[in-house]
């Protein structure tokens, strides 16, 4: 295994993570600053005005796109695992 193989699984790694975070984070993010606003202009400080929220959209969100998540990973260990034999050589 040289280095541009090495750093292609890192990229694809990388890149599959980003992709599979990337609902969860955007989410969670845009209710906070739904959130935020909402405390700025009513003036409310409570903290689990913050949190519940967000917990409930991740929740929702992985409901939603908990399946494609799920697939995304999957194809992404047996594309890892059918390159094996290459990495180590005795392909």
């Amino acid at each position: 295994m040289n280095e541009q193989v090495a750093l292609h699984l890192a990229s694809s790694a990388m890149l599959t993570t980003a992709k599979i975070a990337a609902p969860i984070l955007l989410s969670a993010m845009l209710v906070g600053l739904l959130i935020s606003i909402f405390q700025s202009v009513t003036m409310i400080q409570e903290m689990t005005l913050t949190f519940v929220p967000k917990l409930v959209v991740v929740g929702i969100v992985f409901g939603v796109a908990g399946h494609w998540m799920l697939g995304q990973f999957v194809g992404y260990v047996h594309q890892l695992f059918n390159s094996l034999p290459q990495l180590l050589g005795s392909g």
